[in-house]
């Protein structure tokens, strides 16, 4: 299930619209607003480097912070979106929403691999190929895991892992309906190149049979 819940330490903006934006980017701050929860808006102010840090740790926008801002109580909340200068991709605005823990929400959570040494696909030179490094799912709040693991040490070259094959927490289920691929252990490719020599090699032979039946 979900571990500790990381604190995210932010200021009450006193001013609202952009003139105030504007100064708290000059003051080294990146603005943005808490909303939902059954509350009024929050304007809030977040240290520039604080929260680069925290978006280069990454999973910014899948994972439940615990929202710390004097004057108020800590409120859990999730970042909806990052909006980022589209020159230099620097973060401007952020939107955080509040969440009790029954709320449900969508958000990516990634997948974490286990069972590489036994996999007999691997063993044998297969190559593992992640198709969805990451999953979203439709999950309580409260609940949200901090990765979802996939057990490949059953898989031989030309296995496909879906998402039936990974354990969900109680309450969550994918958004996409069906049983989708996440990874895949191909052949190598030099395997992969003699296989394709020796169709391309059948097809002539077939060819040329098929040429000296028609000439006889």
């Amino acid at each position: 299930m979900a571990g500790e819940i990381k604190d995210l330490v932010a200021e009450a903006r006193t001013g609202t619209g952009k003139g105030a934006a504007r100064q708290a980017r000059r003051e080294h701050k990146v603005p943005g607003i808490v909303y939902g929860g059954g509350a009024d808006p929050l304007p809030i102010n977040l240290n520039y480097h604080y929260l680069v840090k925290h978006l280069k740790a990454g999973r910014f926008l899948s994972q439940l912070f615990n929202l710390k801002v004097e004057g108020h109580e800590d409120v859990r909340v999730i970042c909806r979106s990052v909006q980022r200068d589209v020159v230099k991709g620097l973060p401007t605005h952020v939107d955080l929403m509040r969440l009790r823990r029954t709320s449900r929400v969508k958000l990516f959570v990634p997948v974490e691999v286990v069972g590489h040494e036994e996999c007999p696909g691997l063993r044998k030179g297969g190559v593992l190929t992640m198709v969805r490094p990451e999953v979203e799912l439709s999950v309580i709040a409260g609940d949200i895991p901090e990765s979802l693991t996939l057990d490949i040490s059953s898989l031989e070259i030309g296995d496909t892992a879906t998402i039936s094959m990974v354990g969900l927490p109680a309450g969550a289920k994918p958004t996409i309906d069906r049983d989708f691929v996440i990874a895949n252990v191909s052949a190598p490719s030099g395997l992969r190149a003699a296989e394709d020599e020796e169709e391309e090699g059948a097809a002539e032979e077939g060819e040329a049979e098929a040429e000296t039946e028609t000439e006889s």
